[in-house]
C-alpha cells in the first residue's frame, strides 16, 4: 500500500471542518482590514529564497526541498510565503505605481526538517503583506489583526514584542554583539559560529538551551537603539495599549528570517508543546530594493494553520441546508430536480438510493441538515413530498409546486 510521504499529512474527516472554518474567519478579518487576496506559485526560483530568507537562515541551508527541473532550472517549494508576495509586487511593477497595496494569502509552504506535533514537512500558512506604509501605525494595525483573528477562534495567546533597529543602530550592536560571542569561544554551537559570519543577530535564536543561558547576558538591541527606532517602539507600545491588547517585550526575539528590522512580533501559545510560536511577523522595509524593486517599506505576518487547529473552538454546530431522498427507485429523478432547483440558494445533500424513512432521517441528522425532506410512491402520485423540520422537531407534508 501507497502511504503519504513522511511529514506530510492529509487534511480530512474533523480537521478539514477546523481547516477550512479558519481560512474562512482569517480572510474575512483581513478583508475588513482592507486587504485582497494574492496567490502565487508553490515553485519559485531558488534564488529568490536564499536572497530574501538568507543564506544564514535553517530554512535556506538545511529544510529546502530543491532540484534543478528539466529545462536545468534550479527551483525549489517555496519554504515562505512572503518572498513570493514581494517578488510578484515587482514582477507587476506595483512599487514602481507607489500607493499602498496590501494582500493576504494562503497556501501549502515546503520545509525538510524532523516532522513532530504541528510542526510537518507540507504544512499551510494563513499570511498577510502591506506595502507602502512607512508608519508603525500599519504594524500596530498587523498585530491587532493577527488578535481578532485569534479571539475570533477562541485561541488565547501571548503576545512578545522587540525591536530590531535600523541601518544607523543595527551596525554597532552588531559588532558589540560579535564581540560578545566571539569571547565565549568554543562554548558555543558550530551553528553559532558559523551566523556570526553571515548574520550575527541570529545567534540569539539559537535553539541550543547552552547557547540560550550565555545569551542571557548578552547585549540587547533594545537598549542601543537609535532615536528614530526607540521613538518607533514606543508609540508601538502605546497603540497596543490604547487597544487593550497585552504584551511583553522579549529582547532576544530576532525571527527566523534574514530581512527583519525594527518591530518584530510574535503570538505564542503554551497549550501546543515546546513549540510554542503561533503567529508572528514584523517590519521588512528592505527586502523590495534587495530583489531590485524600487525602496518601499513592508510588514507583515503568517500563521501556521497546523499548528492552530487543535486550538480552534469552533462555534456549535446549527441546522443547515436540506436533505433530500428517495423511498422508491422511480422517485429518485423527482428528488434530483428539485435538488437542482433548491442549490439556487440553498446547500443540499441528496442520496440516490431508495431508502426507509428511518435510515433518511439518521443520514440527514448526519449531514446536520435543517430538513429532511423525503419522496415516496404516494408522495409521487398526489405530487407531494414529506418535510422534516430537525431543528424544531416538525412535520408537514406539502405540494411539490410549493417547495
Amino acid at each position: 500500500m501507497i502511504k503519504s510521504l513522511r511529514g506530510m499529512n492529509d487534511i480530512l474527516s474533523d480537521d478539514y471542518e477546523r481547516f477550512t472554518y479558519f481560512i474562512q474567519t482569517a480572510s474575512n478579518v483581513a478583508t475588513r482590514y482592507g486587504f485582497h487576496f494574492i496567490q502565487t506559485p508553490l515553485l519559485e526560483e531558488t534564488a529568490l529564497f536564499k536572497r530574501s530568507v538568507g543564506d544564514s537562515s535553517d530554512i535556506v541551508s538545511k529544510e529546502m526541498y530543491q532540484f534543478t527541473d528539466k529545462g536545468e532550472n534550479d527551483v525549489c517549494l517555496r519554504p515562505e510565503g512572503t518572498a513570493g508576495v514581494v517578488r510578484a509586487f515587482i514582477q507587476k511593477k506595483l512599487d514602481k505605481a507607489g500607493g499602498i497595496h496590501r494582500f493576504f494569502y494562503h497556501g501549502a509552504m515546503f520545509r525538510y526538517e524532523r516532522p513532530q506535533k504541528g510542526r510537518l514537512r507540507q504544512f499551510h500558512q494563513f499570511g498577510v503583506e502591506s506595502f507602502g506604509v512607512e508608519s508603525v501605525y500599519e504594524d500596530a494595525s498587523m498585530i491587532m489583526m493577527v488578535h481578532d483573528i485569534l479571539v475570533a477562534c477562541g485561541i488565547g495567546y501571548k503576545l512578545q514584542l522587540n525591536s530590531l533597529g535600523c541601518k544607523t543602530c543595527m551596525p554597532p550592536y552588531r559588532q558589540e554583539l560579535i564581540h560578545f560571542v566571539k569571547n565565549l569561544g568554543d562554548k558555543v554551537c558550530k551553528d553559532c559560529l558559523r551566523r556570526l559570519e553571515t548574520n550575527p543577530i541570529r545567534v540569539l535564536d539559537c535553539k541550543n538551551t547552552t547557547c540560550q543561558q550565555f545569551y542571557t547576558n548578552a547585549p540587547k538591541l533594545i537598549n542601543n537603539l537609535c532615536d528614530d527606532c526607540e521613538d518607533d517602539f514606543a508609540k508601538l507600545k502605546s497603540i497596543l495599549e490604547d487597544n487593550n491588547i497585552e504584551y511583553e517585550i522579549d529582547t532576544n526575539l530576532v525571527r527566523g528570517l534574514d530581512y527583519y528590522s525594527k518591530t518584530a512580533f510574535e503570538f505564542i501559545s503554551d497549550k501546543i508543546g515546546s513549540q510554542s510560536a503561533i503567529a508572528g511577523g514584523g517590519r521588512y522595509d528592505k527586502l523590495v530594493e534587495f530583489l531590485d524593486g524600487k525602496a518601499t517599506p513592508a510588514v507583515g505576518f503568517a500563521m501556521g494553520i497546523e499548528r492552530l487547529l487543535e486550538l480552534i473552538k469552533m462555534p456549535h454546530n446549527t441546522h443547515n441546508g436540506y436533505y433530500i431522498g428517495a423511498m422508491d427507485e422511480e422517485a429518485i429523478p423527482l428528488v434530483v430536480k428539485l435538488s437542482q432547483g433548491k442549490r439556487k440558494t440553498k446547500k443540499v445533500t441528496i442520496d440516490y438510493k431508495a431508502r426507509n424513512l428511518q435510515k433518511h432521517l439518521k443520514a440527514a441528522d448526519k449531514v446536520n441538515a435543517r430538513f429532511c425532506v423525503v419522496i415516496g410512491s404516494n408522495e409521487l402520485k398526489n405530487s407531494t413530498l414529506w418535510i422534516k423540520d430537525l431543528k424544531n422537531k416538525t412535520e408537514d407534508t406539502i405540494k411539490v409546486k410549493d417547495f
